[in-house]
């Protein structure tokens, strides 16, 4: 099933996500309905560790952290696995095998992950690498470095034991040659080409790790990195606050270092909803042209509390918690 396929009316059960008509309903008259109905709020709401939060509908990524942290893994694992089921689904053209290419035809990766003591690992514009998410984690393991660009990061990949891979399949090879017929560069919203994979998982321990990988915007400028493995932009985890990651078009995530702002507005006291909410407002009030294009937020914090908000609508969360596993399309502040 495609990613966008998803069930319209999904719940988060148990993982204090609801919408504000039960709760603000009667508050302002002058609320429009429509805004009710795209608004939630972050409730506290006790949540049964683990818990795993990812962009968009991933259900098999998050089932798979899930089964980890159950079977006693740690967050971490549960990160760099769950994210590996996306790397390996050509059919997805997001992440690894099969991603769309840039201009010059090259599936260039980017991946990003942070454990619970704030250690991170990074590959930009890796290249015959199936999994840069477990490459990322070997950089922070094994390596005096927190970020390997290129093909030094690919040779550093083959020496750690991995494969190279040709990631252009037919079918992304046939839409970059349909692309250079018109060679138009403009991001789109919510489609299939930047849906950057980021994932957030709480242990039974109580430890928070993060994961971001991606195959970056579709037909961009040879040498292009977007926000994804940038510390602080894409991903960033505070294990005694909580952890943030985006998705979107990473240029605007960057300028505003979405995802450490997320978490230091945790840290001042915001419920991981209002954090993200902010975190989108910073973006839609720097760039007049936002309607062109999307970022989406999620988050959760050292209680479990989560968060998610996009500034348009289409973008989705999967939240594995209390034994369920459901997609959700949060709230978006773009309400034409």
């Amino acid at each position: 099933m495609k990613r966008r396929k998803f069930i319209q009316n999904a719940s988060l059960s148990g993982v204090g996500i609801i919408t504000a008509v039960a709760v603000i309903g009667c508050e302002d008259e002058k609320t429009s309905e429509k805004d009710v109905a795209n608004t939630v709020v972050s409730l506290p709401n006790k949540v049964t560790k683990p818990i795993v939060v990812a962009t968009w509908n991933v259900k098999e990524a998050t089932a798979k952290a899930w089964d980890v942290m159950e079977k006693g893994g740690s967050s971490l694992d549960a990160i760099e696995q769950g994210c590996g089921i996306e790397e390996a689904n050509a059919e997805g053209q997001s992440v690894g095998i099969g991603g769309m290419p840039d201009r010059d035809g090259n599936v260039t990766l980017d991946a990003c992950i942070m454990n619970k003591d704030g250690d991170y690992g990074a590959v930009v514009y890796l290249q015959n690498i199936v999994h840069p998410i477990a490459v990322a984690r070997k950089v922070m393991e094994e390596t005096p470095h927190v970020i390997l660009a290129g093909k030094g990061a690919e040779q550093f990949a083959v020496s750690q034991g991995f494969e190279r891979v040709d990631l252009l399949t037919e079918r992304s090879k046939k839409d970059w040659e349909d692309w250079k017929e018109k060679s138009e560069y403009k991001p789109i919203i919510n489609i299939e080409n930047h849906d950057t994979i980021g994932m957030l998982a709480i242990d039974q321990n109580g430890d928070i790790s993060g994961g971001c990988t991606t195959s970056g915007l579709g037909f961009k400028m040879a040498g292009r990195v977007g926000d994804s493995p940038i510390i602080g932009s894409g991903l960033f985890i505070d294990n005694e606050i909580g952890g943030a990651t985006a998705t979107g078009l990473g240029e605007e995530v960057l300028k505003t270092v979405g995802s450490f702002l997320i978490v230091e507005l945790m840290r001042q006291g915001m419920s991981p909803q209002t954090a993200c909410e902010e975190a989108i407002r910073r973006i839609v009030s720097k760039n007049p042209k936002y309607e062109d294009f999307q970022v989406g937020y999620i988050a959760v914090n050292k209680k479990g509390e989560t968060g998610a908000y996009s500034i348009h609508e289409g973008f989705y969360v999967t939240t594995y918690a209390n034994g369920t596993n459901e997609s959700e399309m949060p709230g978006f502040f773009n309400k034409k």
